[in-house]
């Protein structure tokens, strides 16, 4: 041993000594975090399976997400952005209870790994729920942003239904909390006058609610699909818009139903602006939900 080196037993506790050193490090606020891959968009797809949409209609759903995401314009979008790639997820949601991660994030560079997104979620069973629980999608869903190893210019939640919330937090209050964490909420309702399993009733201008009470942030905005027919190209044109980080001039609202038009090049139907008043209340979901009770006698 040279002189001047430390004997076995110090040598050893140096080392630990640096171990801890270097692990303390780590955990100390403002230490820097593990490298984030970049990506031109986080997206996660929220998507309604509640007891007011039936197994066709879900189907339907599914399907229409399947194809868009396969769709030759849609891998186009994604490839041409800044990086040429994005992190997407895929979440169903009824109630509170219902709140499932079908694929978890995923990159979007290209045909291969949209094919394979779409595989892995054709392979997911459809199982719905029965409550409406936006405010609990959304609760669900921001955690999940931050801790993908993705880090995105844009950050969305996209969610798709056929009717307003009526259980679990107020949706004005998550709303406002993505807001607030920076990360943008669209809607895609679909307007649906088909008796529903449970005989709910439905709120006809729930596109006025999504503009009212739901979408959120810089650049948001509203698809509707007039019926679940028209909702596999209502997610085609939505995802393009999102991928693309496009919008109808100023903050439109763009309509689908039959016959299949896109009217994103024309002037939109008619313009939003996040959070606009919806006035019969963003708590028109919970007091439908009373009344149906109480006509039936159900609770108070």
């Amino acid at each position: 041993m040279t002189q001047g080196s430390p004997s076995p037993p110090r040598f050893a506790a140096t080392l630990a000594a640096a171990a801890l050193i270097a692990g303390a490090a780590l955990t100390l606020p403002g230490a820097p975090r593990a490298e984030m891959l970049p990506v031109d968009l986080e997206l996660v797809l929220a998507v309604d399976v509640s007891g007011s949409i039936d197994a066709e209609e879900m189907k339907l759903q599914r399907d229409g997400y399947i194809a868009a995401m396969t769709d030759p314009e849609v891998v186009r979008a994604i490839t041409r952005g800044v990086t040429g790639r994005v992190a997407i997820a895929y979440v169903e949601w009824a109630g509170y209870e219902t709140r499932r991660l079908l694929v978890d994030w995923s990159l979007i560079d290209g045909r291969a790994a949209a094919d394979s997104f779409a595989a892995t979620l054709a392979s997911q069973p459809i199982r719905g729920g029965v409550s409406t629980s936006i405010s609990a999608a959304i609760e669900f869903i921001l955690p999940m942003f931050g801790a993908n190893g993705y880090e995105g210019t844009r950050k969305v939640i996209d969610i798709s239904g056929d009717g307003p919330n009526n259980q679990g937090p107020p949706i004005v209050q998550m709303r406002d909390r993505a807001n607030a964490m920076g990360v943008v909420i669209n809607g895609l309702p679909i307007l649906n006058d088909r008796p529903n399993p449970l005989n709910f009733p439905s709120l006809p201008d729930l596109d006025r609610y999504y503009e009212g009470c739901v979408i959120t942030g810089e650049g948001s905005f509203v698809v509707v699909a007039g019926n679940f027919e028209a909702f596999g190209e209502a997610v085609k044109r939505k995802l393009i818009q999102e991928i693309a980080g496009l919008r109808p001039a100023g903050r439109g609202l763009a309509r689908l139903g039959r016959p299949l038009r896109w009217r994103a090049a024309a002037p939109p139907a008619r313009l939003l602006r996040a959070g606009a008043v919806y006035e019969p209340g963003c708590d028109i979901g919970e007091r439908q939900l009373n009344d149906f009770y109480r006509r039936r006698g159900w609770g108070n």
